[in-house]
């Protein structure tokens, strides 16, 4: 009887031994997919490409701690060229073919308007990186996000530094036409905010622009140059502000430069390094702190690497902002009830929506996370001048008109 007692507890344990061997084997095959969204091709090239690299950093090191829940965590990336139409067709593939839980991007606010009205159809959230333009993600609720603040939340607190650091009484505006924040930021943003602040603007009924691309400006310059204003708004990413800029300093136009996010980048800073900068962000390479540090130790040698961009390329603000997307994503996997089973992914997603949406103080690079009723970022940002080569903290704000989660 004794005999027979232990063999069957022997069989019950190794029945046990084997359902848990096929539970971790099962566990190891399954994967838990997240799509993004990236302009690796095109005008914003240099932001796609990092954000490429960003993000296989970030699957390597999940992987390597043991993926998430037991599973393998892979990261579907595609290439919109910062076209809308290729944006959306993307996210339809992400949806479609490769199952994934949730998308980060697109980047631009132009893809962002295409793309998020397809996320709300499909039922996932799409989470951009870089899209600014006042009103992107709260036109697209309840599945669009953006881990980014409102250029005009941005704008009331960089003007009144502007006026006061460079004694700025006038300002001609200058922007790239074919983007959709570059013109919401020389248009619309930035006007009302300096004449809320006094400063005069001198050309507001007819503002210069160009379009992306364009190699010669000197045209536009020397009509900004002609009405001597006493700071210049550059509503541009900053490769297409560096055109302008250094046809600023070749005409002798030296004059304060203000602008919004797409400002920031380290190559920006070798154009006229005589020529102030002043530009928002949430996230910059030499920013101080335990976890801003250690990201840019750890990804400027990959980025040097593997991006096939110049040796002194360093983490933008975009990069950061797509690692803090997808650790979000992966704390909802993690933390609400979300299985990853094939047959769950419709629920899965709206779990991960909602958890998401209510999320108070995630752990990002620059300091807690949450988001408002509109989808948009509450975080911490920072008004920085950049100068003789580098970006320095002037002025701390927070996206919260409380400062909450900030």
């Amino acid at each position: 009887m004794m005999g027979m007692r232990a063999h069957f507890a022997g069989t019950l344990l190794a029945a046990a031994a084997m359902a848990a061997g096929a539970s971790a084997v099962q566990a190891q095959s399954r994967e838990v997919v997240i799509g993004a969204i990236v302009p690796s091709s095109g005008p914003f090239a240099e932001w796609g490409r990092t954000n490429t690299v960003t993000l296989k950093m970030l699957e390597k090191q999940v992987n390597d701690a043991g993926g998430v829940n037991g599973a393998k965590l892979r990261i579907a990336i595609y290439d919109d060229a910062a076209r809308p139409a290729q944006a959306a067709n993307s996210l339809r593939k992400l949806v479609g073919d490769d199952k994934a839980l949730a998308v980060a991007g697109p980047l631009t606010s132009s893809a962002c308007e295409v793309t998020f009205p397809v996320a709300n159809q499909l039922k996932i959230v799409a989470t951009s990186q870089a899209s600014s333009k006042p009103g992107v993600a709260k036109a697209n609720r309840p599945w669009a996000f953006r881990n980014t603040v409102d250029e005009g939340i941005l704008a009331k607190v960089s003007v009144p530094y502007f006026k006061k650091n460079f004694n700025v009484e006038s300002v001609a505006l200058i922007y790239d036409a074919k983007d959709a924040v570059s013109t919401a930021i020389s248009t619309r943003i930035m006007p009302a905010v300096m004449t809320a602040n006094g400063v005069k603007v001198l050309n507001e009924k007819d503002p210069l622009s160009f379009n992306t691309g364009d190699l010669d400006v000197s045209a536009q310059v020397t009509k900004l140059k002609s009405l001597n204003p006493d700071g210049v708004v550059i509503g541009a990413d900053y490769s297409q502000a560096v055109t302008v800029i250094r046809e600023m300093k070749r005409q002798g136009l030296v004059k304060p430069v203000i602008g919004g996010t797409p400002l920031i980048s380290s190559a920006i800073l070798k154009a006229a390094p005589e020529i102030p900068l002043i530009a928002p962000a949430t996230f910059y390479a030499t920013m101080k702190g335990a976890r801003a540090e250690r990201f840019v130790a750890e990804l400027q040698p990959l980025l040097r690497k593997e991006s096939g961009l110049p040796p002194e390329i360093e983490p933008s603000m975009y990069d950061a902002n797509i690692y803090e997307i997808v650790s979000m994503y992966i704390d909802a996997v993690k933390t609400a009830g979300v299985s990853g089973k094939p047959e769950d992914l419709e629920a899965d997603r709206t779990k991960l929506r909602d958890h998401v949406a209510k999320l108070k103080g995630f752990e990002g690079l620059g300091g807690p996370i949450g988001f408002n009723a509109d989808g948009d970022a509450i975080k911490a940002f920072y008004i920085v001048q950049g100068q003789n080569g580098a970006w320095e903290t002037k002025v701390r704000g927070c996206s919260s008109a409380n400062g909450g989660g900030c």
